[in-house]
């Protein structure tokens, strides 16, 4: 028998920079201004406080472990997507296993028609926000008409005093197929290039992360073509397997949720971080544990039957090592 001691040292210069897509965290009020219709009591989903609050504890409980097996703590920064609004965080960031994490909050509201937008928790001590924007993506329909889809949210600031610029995404849906919608997170990785360039017209070397549910998997067009380019690494690609991914659909595995970043990150210097690790937290009390959906995301809903879960997709995370 092995005699491994149970607990690992954690490397407390590690720290978890993380994206969640948080599947349809609604609040119970009715917004007049969005379609939030199906996620309200006397809706078919019957969707309640006490739901709502189940649903808001096993995501702190989730958020509080991702990166935590080697780092010892939350992630420092998480991207996330799929929120109602700004209020919903906060009520997040309240819960059980996140309220002494001293979490911050941004947010600003986007026109995506469903009323989900993406947004970003960052803990204070580690992290100081500098500079925040929204930016609109314009993408059109068929009928030449605008598609209002989520903007990508741009947030500066420090992290141990390096600074960092980090791009939260949630690329348009695949809903009327993977093709025909192609060219819509073709124009959404464009637009991150876009943001980059101006990002880096002001500093050369600047280090970005870009976070988001691409709803593409790495090897998409959009991604590898038209995103990653000579100065991003995408550490995402290798994790996806046939039997491995962030969500299932119909039996297969895609890795739509991935965290890129530019390549200055693999350089080691006194003062900075550097990319040490990538991977997906997919930890069993996250999956269906049996039946015929075994090991798949244990969600809020399946179709429109209530299961109490976390989420439709799995969290992503890479660690940083600070270089004192």
């Amino acid at each position: 028998m092995s005699s491994k001691p149970y607990f690992k040292k954690k490397d407390t210069n590690l720290h978890t920079i993380a994206f969640y897509n948080l599947e349809n965290l609604f609040d119970t009020k009715d917004d007049p201004n969005t379609l939030d219709d199906d996620f309200l009591p006397d809706s078919e989903k019957r969707w309640n406080k006490k739901r709502y609050e189940k649903k808001l504890f096993k995501l702190g409980t989730a958020i509080s472990n991702i990166g935590f097996a080697k780092s010892g703590k939350a992630p420092v920064i998480l991207g996330v997507a799929e929120v109602e609004n700004k209020a919903v965080l906060e009520d997040l960031v309240k819960t059980k296993h996140l309220i002494h994490k001293n979490y911050g909050v941004i947010h600003h509201e986007s026109p995506d028609e469903r009323g989900i937008d993406v947004g970003l928790l960052y803990q204070k001590e580690k992290f100081t926000v500098t500079y925040s924007e929204s930016v609109p993506l314009l993408v059109m329909n068929d009928h030449g008409e605008r598609d209002f889809t989520r903007d990508i949210l741009w947030v500066t600031g420090e992290l141990q005093n390096e600074e960092i610029h980090i791009l939260v995404n949630h690329w348009p849906s695949r809903r009327d197929g993977a093709e025909l919608t192609a060219y819509k997170r073709i124009a959404a990785a464009e637009k991150n290039r876009e943001i980059i360039h101006r990002i880096t017209e002001k500093d050369p070397n600047a280090k970005i992360i870009i976070m988001g549910d691409f709803n593409d998997d790495p090897s998409s067009e959009s991604v590898k073509q038209h995103l990653i380019g000579h100065d991003f690494y995408n550490p995402m690609e290798r994790l996806h397997t046939r039997f491995r991914g962030t969500l299932n659909y119909k039996n297969q595995w895609n890795l739509f949720d991935q965290i890129i970043f530019s390549n200055n990150f693999h350089k080691f210097e006194k003062g900075t971080h550097s990319f040490a690790e990538a991977n997906i937290f997919d930890d069993s009390f996250l999956k269906i544990y049996k039946g015929r959906y075994k090991g798949k995301p244990f969600r809020t809903y399946a179709g429109g039957k209530y299961k109490g879960g976390y989420s439709d997709h799995f969290p992503v995370y890479i660690y940083l090592k600070h270089h004192m």
